[in-house]
């Protein structure tokens, strides 16, 4: 017995020496020798501090700006990306920085930027979702890193947005557009929070057109996500120690999981209705929208077109998120420019007036609104959704004048990117939609992959006519009906929660026409 338990303390002993050679190896030599590879070929970046990184560093530059008062500037990167736009005044347009001990190669080179999204070599996939990204959005099409998978997805998404199935959509956008409407007559003459009154919008416009519901029947889904979506922001700069996390679970965690499973099983609820449909012998039963085009998917006789359950539910996840969050925050930080731009809200107006006079606005005259998508272009350059487009290096790779590694993870600065004044110009910051009038690559003064709001090359968003078609519709029947301007009690202040949100929200007046 007692060489036995000698045994055992030896061999726990060998354990616990071989759990700390790999933690070393992990937190230390890893690191250090990749910071210094990078350096002997000039990329620097803030010194990697042992098992957080750069990460306090970060949180406490937030924690600086947002405490501060800000302006009515349009200059935000140092608001919602504080870190970027102090380091690549430090380290250069293109540094190291390490969230943990994964570094992270920070991109803000148009050139580079285009050169990784075009993905040629398919030398740089997606990041694999951290644990609560993974269960907020899933592994779909947004996130999946396998490239059958994703093909599969994307030619799924692709019929779905298709120019014919976005004309079928555009009455349920007026629809849910003019219930919006009949409740702004109670604020006419009165200030009114309109980023709240564009997410109940794009909410049920998301319900209508993927899923055949009202925003009613999805909101159980909505709330949840959103919960889920709060969990993502506040554990986004967390680390935990690698092999020694897995053993414990956070209440955070615990929580994500269980609002995952509630999403799954009211998705799956939702699917089964349709299915009974089908047994039931229901002509056309699965429907012809994009939860339709799933089930079927999900039954096809093809085994290589056929999808998972799985599949179906991350799905509908990145829909809803995607679709919502995407378009409400366009639409809020759109009206917020042109409350604060009045002379360009005139010009946007006289434009729909003329098209549509006061009818209805239609599919073929919105492909007309030159002015208003110079002014959508502008603000999407000033108020990107989505402030970083995240990949990772596949193999061992030269990209530009620089061998990166494998493993190491890309960012890609699209806010930097958008707000740069060598490719904008030195009016950057200033709200000027003319400068889109002949078109991004004149605006960009030909900086391929200088302007990235839906992002770039194979992997960019599959819904950008959907989301550009919603939010003109939405701002002509506004038009038509409205002139607002900002309210004296408005705060600006950006910042990133899953979107670049106003954090105090946005508030308007409105008078009627």
């Amino acid at each position: 017995m007692s060489s036995l338990g000698g045994l055992i303390v030896t061999f726990s002993s060998f354990l616990c020496v071989l759990l700390v050679l790999v933690l070393i190896h992990k937190l230390w030599w890893t690191p250090k020798r990749i910071q210094k590879l990078m350096a002997s070929q000039g990329i620097k970046g803030p010194p990697y501090k042992l098992i957080h990184g750069n990460t306090k560093q970060v949180t406490k530059m937030i924690n600086e700006v947002t405490s501060r008062p800000k302006n009515f500037s349009h200059d935000i990167l140092s608001v919602a990306q504080p870190h970027i736009h102090t380091w690549t005044k430090l380290y250069g347009k293109t540094y190291l920085e390490w969230h943990g001990s994964q570094g992270q190669l920070v991109l803000t080179e148009p050139e580079l930027c285009k050169e990784i999204l075009n993905n040629k070599e398919r030398a740089y996939p997606k990041q694999d979702p951290l644990s609560f990204a993974r269960k907020f959005i899933g592994d779909g099409l947004v996130t999946t890193i396998e490239v059958e998978k994703w093909s599969k997805l994307r030619k799924l998404a692709t019929h779905v947005f298709n120019g014919e199935s976005l004309k079928g959509m555009t009455p349920a956008m007026i629809a849910s557009a003019e219930t919006m409407l009949k409740r702004w007559k109670n604020y006419e003459g009165k200030e009114m929070e309109v980023f709240e009154e564009f997410r109940l919008l794009t909410s049920e416009v998301i319900s209508r057109t993927a899923f055949g519901s009202s925003y009613i029947e999805g909101k159980d889904i909505f709330d949840k996500l959103m919960k889920l979506g709060f969990l993502v922001y506040k554990n986004a700069l967390n680390v935990r120690v690698p092999f020694i996390s897995t053993l414990f679970k956070t209440s955070d965690e615990i929580e994500s999981e269980k609002l995952e499973k509630e999403v799954r099983d009211s998705i799956i609820k939702i699917v089964k209705k349709r299915e009974d449909k089908a047994i039931a012998g229901d002509e056309d039963s699965y429907g012809s929208d994009f939860l339709g085009l799933l089930v079927k998917a999900h039954h096809d006789a093809n085994d290589k077109q056929r999808i998972s359950v799985d599949n179906l539910v991350d799905e509908c996840k990145t829909f809803y998120v995607a679709g919502q969050e995407t378009v409400n925050t366009l639409l809020g930080w759109t009206v917020f420019l042109l409350a604060l731009h009045t002379d360009w809200q005139e010009e946007a107006r006289k434009e729909v007036m003329q098209l549509f006079g006061k009818q209805t606005p239609n599919p073929d005259g919105i492909a007309k609104l030159k002015t208003m998508s110079m002014i959508i272009n502008e603000s999407l350059r000033l108020y990107p959704p989505i402030v970083s487009l995240p990949r990772k290096v596949g193999r061992k790779v030269r990209l530009g004048e620089v061998i990166v590694p494998a493993n190491l993870e890309l960012v890609i600065s699209a806010l930097a990117l958008h707000h740069d004044p060598q490719i904008w110009g030195q009016d950057v910051h200033v709200f000027k939609p003319e400068r889109f009038s002949e078109g991004v690559a004149n605006a960009t003064n030909n900086h391929a992959g200088a302007f990235l709001p839906f992002g770039m090359g194979p992997r960019s968003c599959v819904g950008l006519n959907f989301a550009t078609i919603q939010a003109k519709l939405t701002l002509s029947m506004i038009l038509q009906r409205y002139i607002f301007t900002l309210s004296p009690g408005y705060v600006h202040m950006p910042f990133v929660y899953l979107t670049v949100r106003p954090q105090h929200g946005i508030q308007v007046v409105l008078r009627s026409l």
